[in-house]
């Protein structure tokens, strides 16, 4: 019986840990959350939000100084999305 318990929480928070994150609905603390994001990532994030809500990710690399590609998709594949969309590389 523990072990069910056991397994059922485990399985519960491995879930919770992938959720995905919308930078233009997560709170300081949702942001802050997810691998690579800090405070003052969060805070550069939610001060350009207020301007409005952004469009898509190369919206989110143009207003928010340290983002770029490269973090981008490392955020992207730590769980953060833009208007519910991970972030996609070009290719050729």
């Amino acid at each position: 019986m523990f072990r069910h318990i056991l397994v059922a929480i485990l399985a519960t928070l491995s879930l919770a840990a992938f959720a995905a994150v919308d930078v233009n609905k997560a709170s300081q603390a949702e942001l802050e959350a997810v691998p690579g994001v800090g405070t003052a990532l969060s805070t550069r994030v939610l001060a350009e939000r207020q301007k409005g809500q952004f469009k898509d990710w190369a919206d989110l690399i143009q207003r928010v100084r340290g983002v770029g590609p490269g973090s981008a998709a490392k955020l992207s594949k730590a769980g953060l999305t833009v208007g519910n969309s991970e972030y996609k590389t070009a290719t050729k």
